[in-house]
């Protein structure tokens, strides 16, 4: 019979690991029973063996008795069940355009076949999680977005019409107030209800701001595909506060896609989130080398 091949901590001499523990302990002390609300999504989703690892994380947190609340994404798969399915997609200021059709696609990929994959793997591994959305215990409702776009042709604004897409506008606590503290770890997709019981689709990052917001979390940790936010010479920024980030906007150093991730992180300072982090989730264990080591990864936003 083979033996089952050692894992990381295992080729590690037993001093090492003692120390390694050790070490910890003085950061799981800072994070006792306090929330920690992730956004996971990017890459990391879809290799199987970084989706594991991360589930075990989680579990381990929620061991040492932190609160974890995992939020996710899913852009990449609902892109390819909507080719699959033979259904255009269009983007306008960097949010999907959803009509009714690809409104009821969304919802299956994420509040259904994603969300469920991630609970799996955080069972596989010890843990308890459940599987929701915000449309749960009218968890999240949402207002209808509109966004406006610079025509390239006449260099006319015009607004955008995106359809089924929401942003968060009232975020009820009560769902998770029940599982938060009681061995469970929440799994949340980002799709919320409206006014009228409909369903909108909110960006990852917006929806985990709001979560975060509303539970006064100590970090709201957002996984990204970069490594944080870089200056103008591609070098990682570890510290920022709210001031130095808006400064940044207007300079020009923080531009694209990390404009909304940043201006999210304000957010969610703003509703009295102790701290966000954002970071490269496609490096190994990196929730665990945030919270529980000296150095942490990523770019620690503070007000």
């Amino acid at each position: 019979m083979s033996k089952a091949p050692k894992s990381d901590l295992q080729k590690i001499d037993p001093q090492t690991q003692a120390r390694i523990l050790s070490e910890a302990l003085p950061h799981m002390q800072r994070y006792d029973e306090e929330t920690i609300v992730i956004k996971y999504g990017g890459h990391a989703m879809g290799q199987e063996d970084t989706a594991r690892d991360f589930a075990r994380d989680v579990v381990l947190l929620e061991q040492a008795a932190i609160n974890p609340v995992v939020v996710h994404g899913g852009g990449p798969q609902i892109a390819a069940m909507l080719k699959k399915l033979g259904i255009q997609s269009e983007f306008a200021a960097g949010l999907r355009i959803t009509d009714a059709k690809t409104v009821e696609i969304v919802e299956m990929v994420l509040a259904g076949s994603i969300n469920k994959q991630i609970v799996g793997y955080i069972n596989a591994a010890g843990g308890k999680a459940v599987g929701l959305c915000g449309k749960d215990g009218n968890m999240v409702q949402a207002r209808k977005v509109t966004r406006t776009v610079v025509d390239p042709d006449s260099n006319i604004e015009k607004v955008v019409d995106l359809g089924f897409v929401g942003e968060p506008e009232k975020v009820d606590l009560t769902v998770l107030n029940h599982v938060l503290g009681k061995e469970m770890i929440p799994v949340l997709a980002p799709v919320a209800t409206s006014a009228s019981g409909g369903t909108f689709n909110v960006n990852a990052d917006t929806f985990a701001g709001a979560i975060a917001g509303a539970l006064k979390a100590k970090r709201l940790l957002l996984l990204t595909d970069v490594p944080g936010v870089l200056d103008k010479s591609k070098n990682l920024i570890a510290d920022l506060s709210v001031a130095d980030a808006r400064r940044l906007i207007a300079d020009g150093t923080i531009s694209g896609g990390m404009i909304p991730k940043v201006e999210t992180c304000i957010y969610a300072l703003d509703q009295g989130v102790e701290g966000v982090v954002i970071m490269d989730g496609k490096v190994p264990h990196a929730v665990l080398l945030e919270l529980l080591t000296d150095h942490g990864v990523g770019t620690l936003m503070h007000r």
